[in-house]
């Protein structure tokens, strides 16, 4: 690849940078949300949204919180027309929520969008033009003053239909591809906007700076929107809001930055659906804005079904590592980050109130997501922590520490072996068929226990190998003396080296499971056990540990 001059800066520093928005640490309020999931969102779809699809869509970004939602551009399609008239003729926008339509400065587009507002309760006229240098130079051939005079006209028009249109309008303006046009000219013509429209604060203006294209880094965007801020007419009473395009991949940056340089308002779609590499997910910074502790007013209290929603009505696809939405965005697969996320989440039980575990930014229960299903992710590269976690978290299954390293290694060598992910419940079953109650090839089928002179003798009676036994074992206790005639049984030498035990579930049908680790033929060997009684239990994971020595 050669550059050979063919790229040269096209965008333009303000006159003055005073850089106060880099002395901010971080924005520490919500802005103003504006959805235009079905304006910019819909265009941008192989197949744009059928009427009763943006229905649907309208009411979860209704359900979502958003009170200002860009419902299209009612003069561009029937389609566009008619969900217009719908949402107001059957009463379905809420009384605290404004619809929002796009115009060109043209007088039969702007007299369109009028009589789709016909009787709206709240409706923002979105008025725009293109104003970047490349614009005016290649495509109309226009100069500034020819540009800025169709930005007027256009407002004035907007402002004539509002007067003799029934319904309650404000209005918005946006010089289209501002980021490639001169500071200088970009206040300019928003300013001629203004006086004509005259802000006043109980009728605010909102001046919109989209990042049409993406042109610079995030930190020229900001100084351009803090210029802004500090030359537009009756700023008091203008709203400044943003609306970036993701080009350079920076939008979410260029949106958070220009928030710090004054920006009280974004326009952006869910997931960041939209033109060319798409628009500022609000999704992504309503979250970020929720990990500062900042309440984002949108309530993404369960991102999963929103996705579902979303990728339904528009047959878009949520990217798996799409920051906070995506699949596996919370999903650890490495053993290490499996292990500290474990620990962390445990040391939470004493009493931690502020979120601080590793690898997580956030609470996933907090947006919806389980820790053993969205979490931790089992492959072949998951450790024993995180195995260990998902067991406990999902079944309750408390392993002791080396045999949940054992575990974990039978775990993730099936997964490599069929180069799989493994669910919860696979986990579950490889722990189950490895380690729990293995009656083969030795069986218990009966003990019997009796004590005298201190001492426990266990008749046990057994099944191996289709021969049916009883032998007799004595012992210190009821497990030394089944050890003791399972011994002389099989005619090896094994010792009980590590136990425990715990009850799986609460109440009188609950069941034990014990644990037990023995020396044998030279190695060790764990069993675990289940019984609903504490003494079968330990039984069984001896028995177990003892077939799985013999199978070694």
């Amino acid at each position: 690849m050669e550059i050979n001059g063919k790229y040269m800066r096209s965008y333009f520093m303000p006159p003055r940078c005073e850089h106060k928005w880099a002395q901010r640490e971080y924005v520490d309020k919500a802005p103003i949300w504006c959805s235009v999931d079905l304006r910019d969102g819909n265009q941008a779809l192989v197949v744009p949204m059928s009427l009763e699809e943006k229905l649907e869509f309208f009411a979860l970004l209704v359900k979502l919180g958003f009170k200002e939602i860009e419902i299209g551009f009612p003069a561009a399609s029937e389609t566009e027309y008619e969900f217009c008239r719908r949402l107001i003729e059957d009463g379905l926008i809420p009384d605290d929520v404004k619809i929002q339509v796009l115009t060109q400065s043209r007088e039969h587009i702007i007299r369109k969008t009028f009589e789709a507002l016909s009787g709206a309760k709240n409706a923002i006229v979105h008025l725009y033009n293109s104003t970047s240098e490349a614009q005016r130079r290649q495509v109309f051939h226009k100069s500034k003053d020819e540009i800025t005079e169709i930005a007027v006209s256009g407002a004035k028009l907007v402002r004539e239909y509002a007067e003799k249109t029934p319904g309650n309008f404000s209005f918005e303006y946006s010089p289209e591809s501002f980021t490639g046009t001169e500071p200088e000219y970009a206040l300019e013509i928003c300013n001629a906007v203004l006086h004509v429209w005259e802000p006043a604060p109980d009728n605010k203006v909102i001046i919109n700076l989209p990042v049409t294209v993406e042109l610079s880094m995030p930190h020229v965007y900001a100084d351009q929107v803090e210029y802004m801020c500090g030359g537009l007419y009756k700023r008091e009473n203008v709203i400044v809001s943003l609306h970036p395009h993701n080009d350079r991949g920076c939008a979410v940056a260029d949106t958070e930055f220009g928030l710090l340089a004054g920006a009280e308002r974004v326009e952006g779609t869910l997931f960041g659906n939209g033109e060319r590499t798409g628009n500022v997910d609000i999704v992504t910074l309503a979250l970020n804005l929720y990990s500062h502790g900042v309440d984002p007013v949108l309530d993404f209290s369960d991102v999963p079904s929103i996705v579902r929603i979303f990728e339904q009505v528009t047959c878009m696809h949520v990217y798996e590592r799409q920051p906070y939405s995506g699949e596996l965005v919370f999903a650890a697969f490495s053993g290490s980050h499996q292990d500290a996320i474990a620990k962390s989440m445990k040391y939470r039980e004493n009493g931690e109130k502020r979120w601080n575990v590793p690898y997580l930014p956030i609470d996933p229960k907090d947006i919806g997501r389980e820790y053993d299903g969205d979490i931790i992710r089992i492959n072949s590269q998951s450790g024993k922590g995180g195995i260990g976690f998902l067991l406990e978290k999902k079944y309750g299954i408390v392993l002791p520490p080396k045999l949940r390293e054992l575990v974990g290694y039978t775990v993730k060598g099936i997964s490599d072996r069929e180069h799989r992910e493994l669910s919860p419940s696979d986990v579950y079953d490889v722990f189950n068929g490895a380690f729990v109650n293995i009656f083969s090839p030795l069986k218990v089928l009966e003990v019997h226990y009796t004590q005298a002179d201190g001492a426990i003798t266990a008749s046990v009676i057994t099944l191996m190998r289709g021969k049916k036994s009883e032998t007799e074992g004595h012992g210190n206790g009821r497990l030394d003396a089944v050890s003791d005639a399972l011994m002389q049984l099989l005619g090896i030498e094994f010792s009980v080296m590590a136990y425990s035990e715990q009850a799986l579930e609460q109440g009188s049908k609950s069941k034990a499971m014990s644990y037990l680790e023995i020396g044998i033929n030279g190695g060790v060997s764990w069993g675990v056990g289940v019984h609903s009684d504490i003494i079968m239990s330990s039984v069984y994971a001896l028995v177990s540990a003892v077939n799985r020595g013999l199978q070694a």
